[in-house]
């Protein structure tokens, strides 16, 4: 039987409509597998004494997702800064690594780990150290990035990368956060804050995570 033209026209716009609802609804699935399962498989986690290196945590967060863990000690640090300069220099000479008060329940569950931490005394803080000695990391992603009070990352990326072995290291991010020697302590805000926040997203462009 043969169409007329109102029909097969009829006919052509329900197929149309069919395949774009087709369309919108695969769009809609891969919506909610793609980022968010991505994201769920991301964990941030960092050390932070002046809350500059938390700033930047969340900043991370807040462009790629995933789970904000912030480490602590089973003893903190004292609240005087050269007493806990002293400590962190002792503990650096012995190995020490301070026991930590957080816990992360089936790491196994990440596939990417971000490590944020200041400099201190040019080196990786001991805290740190811990964290990454006691997780086993292997397999995974890890991202590095840290703050520092003007002398630069130090030996941190390199320490980071001799604990992870078994680990893809990739490129960190480092900015100038405060120098509490100084009584300089949050100074990742206002425009500083933009302008961080502007490299990040620099940042992790080039590692194509968006």
């Amino acid at each position: 039987m043969k169409l007329t033209v109102p029909l097969a026209h009829l006919l052509l716009a329900f197929l149309f409509l069919v395949s774009a609802c087709s369309s919108t609804q695969t769009e809609r699935i891969d919506a909610e597998t793609g980022p968010e399962k991505a994201a769920g498989k991301i964990l941030i986690v960092y050390l932070s004494r002046t809350k500059n290196t938390k700033a930047v945590a969340e900043m991370i967060q807040k462009t790629v997702g995933g789970k904000l863990v912030a480490i602590e000690l089973e003893k903190p640090y004292p609240e005087n800064y050269q007493a806990t300069v002293a400590q962190v220099a002792s503990e650096n000479q012995s190995g020490y690594l301070p026991p930590l008060k957080t816990k992360i329940d089936s790491i196994d569950q990440y596939d990417m780990v971000f490590v944020g931490f200041p400099t201190w005394g040019m080196q990786l803080p001991p805290p740190m150290k811990s964290f990454l000695k006691q997780n086993d990391l292997s397999g995974k992603t890890i991202i590095p990035f840290n703050t520092n009070g003007g002398y630069g990352i130090g030996s941190t990326f390199e320490t980071v990368r001799q604990l992870c072995p078994g680990s893809k290291i990739l490129e960190g991010y480092s900015t100038r956060g405060g120098l509490e020697r100084d009584g300089q302590l949050l100074m990742i805000k206002d425009e500083k804050a933009r302008q961080t926040q502007d490299e990040i997203k620099q940042w992790l462009g080039k590692l194509k995570m968006i």
